[in-house]
């Protein structure tokens, strides 16, 4: 066993699970309604086990095939502290944090582990550690915040090279602010709330908020074309990214084995086919990025989430249609279906007297207006701007939720969801400790087709639980909205503990990824490709697209050393080539 006991040089996640060790996990012992809950949607006892957290000791980590050479090269470009060739952080950085990547190792199926992590702290480290690896044939794999949860983070099974792990937690800074242009320079390392915090003290923001901010990077959310929960105002990842710099190979017959992209940041351009377009989601196969120019605001005067119920998914479509159609502008639209609306209701804290009669209140008034308290759906809208902005883009909102027979409930709901709007991959940990794989899988399609692939993926899903003989749940949320459509975002849990359940799971996940290509949606929306995804590549984007995804891939890195079997590769359907049963 590798041993090098010193403090890491950057944030990381807890080996098997998501957050840092030492966070606080999920509670249920004060959210009385979600044990029968459970029980009820997937005949699981959830208070009937106590997690019992896995050892590292009992795992058997496969010893570092790292040559001297190379380690002389690599220590001495970026210094004996940054690295890392001990079992834990050779672990925490084999894979993501998907389900599949839990499971595994949780069960001390490693897969390929990185033979080294090495931590830069410029982009000239970044380029010299590329060029020695180069040299070596060895395999390159960007890490930001192991977030990622489409095996897009982890070697290739059987790869005979030394593969390297790049953390880029080093590099965290915000280094500039034009503040004429408002535009950032941030490097690629910076984790989201450290990079908040550094723009809040200039009165800036981002504006990019996914349900992985705590763990996930700047150069993270660029390489999968990332989108936050506040895109409606701020856009995603490719609006808000203005320009980059990448290191990546140099062309065949160069003296040198590598070389620097920069794209400058412009508002527009006419340069042919978009360089900074292909870089954006292409997850680590043309390079590393080291650091990206990006649109930043000044911070809103006044903020607010109201809260909205509407009496089935049907009307907050159709109202949430019409919102993105007017002129409110929200910061944020969400619309959960009624298996989602039930879940949230069930995962609330014990009410106090006060709350309780309010909520019997409501459901009176509900019940009057003829709704089916079981067909309900609650949604969330941010309004951020000036207070003459808030107050306008209410009164458009509350008028089109009207016209849908929905009604306003205020802020209180609103205030909750935006402060436990980070917790679901904790609840997500706490599930699969009682046995319960859960995840999920987000698409987009024109407004047309919203009803139509929300309906088919739900029955797709159902009838997959069915046939697994294992009880199922799934739900859904508009999570991001457009003038042409909006991104979709399910989340699915089947009730098997055994140790063929990931076998259980592909199931599932292959039935709803194959209705999203059936309805009119694309493989991912924001979670990007990596091997999860892949091979749906040419339902998604055709054969030719694929085509030129690989040739794109091919020329860049013809040695296969930048994180090979990613976007594109030749796999089963919902089974990446590094699944435990594979």
């Amino acid at each position: 066993m590798s041993q090098n006991k010193s403090k890491a040089p950057a944030k990381y996640q807890k080996w098997w699970g998501w957050g840092a060790d030492g966070d606080k996990p999920y509670a249920v012992a004060n959210k009385p309604k979600f044990p029968p809950f459970a029980m009820d949607k997937l005949g699981v006892d959830i208070l009937a086990k106590d997690l019992t957290e896995p050892r590292l000791a009992d795992i058997d980590v496969p010893a570092s095939i790292l040559g001297d050479e190379l380690r002389e090269q690599l220590l001495s470009t970026v210094g004996a502290d940054n690295v890392r060739t001990d079992d834990e952080m050779r672990v925490v950085h084999s894979y993501g944090k998907g389900v599949r990547d839990l499971v595994r190792v949780r069960r001390g199926i490693l897969g390929r582990v990185p033979d080294v992590v090495v931590y830069p702290g410029s982009g000239d480290e970044v380029q010299a550690v590329m060029e020695a690896c180069l040299r070596a044939d060895a395999v390159l794999i960007p890490y930001g915040g192991g977030s990622n949860i489409v095996a897009a983070l982890e070697a290739e099974p059987g790869e005979q090279r030394v593969v390297v792990s790049v953390d880029m937690g080093r590099m965290n800074k915000v280094l500039e602010i034009d503040e004429q242009a408002e535009i950032a320079l941030i490097q690629a390392g910076a984790l989201g709330p450290d990079m908040e915090e550094q723009l809040n003290a200039k009165g800036w923001t981002l504006g990019h908020f996914p349900d992985s901010f705590m763990w996930s990077t700047v150069g993270g959310w660029i390489a999968t074309r990332s989108t936050g929960s506040q895109s409606d105002k701020y856009g995603d990842i490719a609006d808000i990214t203005r320009g980059l710099e990448m290191v990546m190979p140099a062309a065949e017959g160069s003296e040198q084995r590598t070389q620097v992209l920069s794209l400058h940041p412009l508002p527009s351009y006419s340069s042919g086919p978009s360089v900074r377009e292909m870089v954006l989601g292409s997850e680590g196969r043309l390079g590393i990025i080291t650091q990206a120019w990006m649109q930043v605001h000044r911070i809103a005067e006044a903020r607010e989430i109201q809260a909205y119920f509407y009496p089935n998914y049907d009307a907050g479509l159709k109202a949430a249609e019409l919102i993105a159609h007017s002129d409110a502008k929200p910061m944020m639209l969400r619309v959960s279906d009624a298996a989602e609306t039930e879940f949230s209701m069930a995962n609330g804290k014990k009410s106090s007297t006060k709350s309780h009669y309010i909520n019997k209140a409501m459901q009176k008034l509900m019940t009057a207006k003829g709704w089916n308290l079981e067909e309900i759906c609650i949604s969330f809208v941010g309004f951020e701007g000036s207070p003459v902005h808030v107050r306008y883009a209410k009164s458009v909102v509350n008028k089109i939720v009207r016209a849908q027979g929905g009604m306003n409930v205020g802020k209180g709901p609103g205030t909750l969801f935006d402060q436990k709007k980070y917790d679901i991959p904790y609840i997500r940990d706490f599930l699969l400790n009682m046995g319960i794989p859960a995840d999920v899988s987000e698409t987009a399609t024109p407004w047309s087709r919203t009803k139509e692939i929300h309906d088919e993926t739900v029955k797709a899903a159902e009838q997959a639980f069915a046939e697994t003989g294992h009880k199922g749940f799934i739900m859904c949320h508009v999570s991001h909205s457009y003038h042409a459509g909006a991104c979709q975002y399910f989340t699915f849990a089947v009730a098997d503990g055994s140790e063929d359940n990931m076998a259980t799971y592909d199931h599932v996940k292959r039935a709803v990824q194959q209705s999203f290509m059936e309805h009119g949606g694309t493989v991912s929306h924001h979670h990007g490709v990596g091997e999860e995804h892949s091979p749906w590549m040419e339902q998604d984007i055709s054969p030719a697209g694929v085509h030129i995804q690989r040739k794109l891939f091919e020329g860049v890195d013809p040695g296969k050393n930048l994180n090979p079997g990613k976007i594109v590769h030749d796999g089963k359907p919902g089974i990446s080539s590094n699944s435990a049963d594979a």
